[in-house]
């Protein structure tokens, strides 16, 4: 285990002392993120504490039989009062009070039964802030929160922050991080912290459970990919004697396809294209082929993993996806040969895991082109890649108390990249 006991003491005690709790997944969501922000809210809310899930996507119609999925909500409310305090002697009351708004401005006029107020008996301060710690759940870097953080950057440089993630690529953001890279979830690190915490585990139930298990099983591709481990299989059974409901979740996951889910990933195989040479394959999902077929850009999901990346004789999988909002994203997977990650990161910034990254190009004139100028682009990355001498991180041996004389983590400074 890369997290120590100490971390997750610390972790737990920032909980017991919070009252107001934001948990918040990255953008573009997927079942990980949506089912580690939900499990966070059920059990954060048995402590007794005020638990807000904020996601600001469309969110998935297949993910509404998560438990508590009608808890999530669309933006924060950052708002902060104001407030001026005027200390009235013993023996003063008010009169009226009222207010007027002229030129952009306020006058607040409070009259007194007797006496007057003094300019010294007036003070000004801001009220409480709404959140008093903030969780930022599977997000390698607070940048891929998007609009979320952007538009609140005041708020997550004020509110301490608690950083649970699995990403090698984290960038150990926030005051507390528990980041374990070896964890093939960021649910899995949740179920480690809950199951080896006393005050969590007593409230494990078959709802938290069927969140964590969703999560553990999406991002092994049902134990398909190289991240499942030995622990990852012995979490999925803990998880099923606590009742997690297995078959519910195979058949709102992988069951459960929408004719428009159908069309679009239909058209994505329609425009598969292979550069042998390269051993590269890729497609791609424009704005105009998910308005005719009444797609959204989350209903490209599984495309890469259930069918591209299932083509023999290539080494990297790349399925482009123009935004409705703008931008594109592009999904990496890769054999064993590939560190898709650090090909990602090399060639636009990206990254994710050693065989799952992604990146983002956030403005272009034309989606045709720039998603052939992408594909050049990786092309002479991975030539660069398989040319130089082959390096295995010790990703295993990784832990916390690996710091730099800077106090930054030895992973984050040879992984200096973000995740998908």
């Amino acid at each position: 285990m890369s997290i120590s006991a100490s971390t997750m003491t610390t972790a737990f005690h920032a909980i017991q002392r919070a009252h107001r709790i934001l948990v918040v997944p990255h953008a573009n969501v997927d079942p990980d993120g949506i089912s580690s922000a939900l499990a966070c809210f059920y059990m954060f809310r048995a402590l007794g504490k005020e638990v807000t899930v904020i996601c600001p996507d469309t969110l998935p119609d297949v993910l509404q039989f998560l438990p508590g999925f009608d808890a999530l909500e669309r933006d924060i409310d950052d708002q902060q009062d104001f407030v001026i305090t005027i200390d009235l002697k013993e023996d003063m009351d008010i009169d009226t009070m009222r207010y007027t708004v002229e030129d952009n401005k306020v006058n607040i006029i409070v009259v007194p039964k007797k006496g007057s107020i003094r300019r010294e008996q007036v003070s000004l301060s801001n009220g409480d802030q709404n959140y008093d710690l903030i969780v930022v759940v599977d997000t390698a870097d607070l940048s891929l929160l998007g609009s979320l953080y952007t538009n609140h950057i005041d708020l997550f440089s004020k509110v301490p922050i608690l950083n649970i993630d699995h990403h090698i690529s984290n960038s150990s953001f926030g005051q507390i991080q528990m980041i374990d890279p070896t964890a093939s979830s960021a649910t899995e690190v949740l179920f480690s912290w809950f199951s080896r915490t006393p005050a969590f585990r007593e409230h494990l139930n078959p709802d938290i459970a069927t969140l964590l298990f969703t999560g553990l099983v999406t991002d092994t591709r049902s134990f398909q990919n190289p991240n499942t481990t030995p622990h990852a299989l012995e979490i999925a059974a803990e998880l099923l004697d606590l009742g997690a409901r297995q078959q519910e979740i195979i058949q709102h996951i992988y069951k459960t396809k929408p004719l428009s889910t159908l069309r679009i990933w239909g058209r994505a195989l329609n425009r598969l294209q292979i550069d042998r040479s390269a051993r590269i394959v890729w497609s791609s999902v424009s704005r105009d082929d998910l308005t005719e077929m009444a797609a959204s850009s989350e209903e490209t999901h599984g495309i890469l993993d259930e069918l591209i990346s299932t083509i023999p004789d290539a080494e990297v999988f790349v399925l482009f996806t123009e935004l409705e909002d703008g931008g594109l994203k592009a999904s990496v997977r890769s054999s064993a040969a590939v560190d898709v990650s650090a090909l990602a990161s090399e060639a636009f910034k990206g990254g994710g895991h050693p065989r799952a990254a992604g990146f983002r190009i956030r403005s272009f004139e034309n989606f045709d082109l720039q998603v052939l100028h992408c594909i050049q682009k990786l092309k002479e990355c991975l030539q660069r890649q398989r040319e130089a001498p082959r390096q295995e991180f010790p990703v295993r041996e990784y832990t916390e108390q690996m710091k730099s004389e800077s106090g930054k983590d030895v992973l984050q400074i040879l992984t200096d990249e973000k995740e998908e």
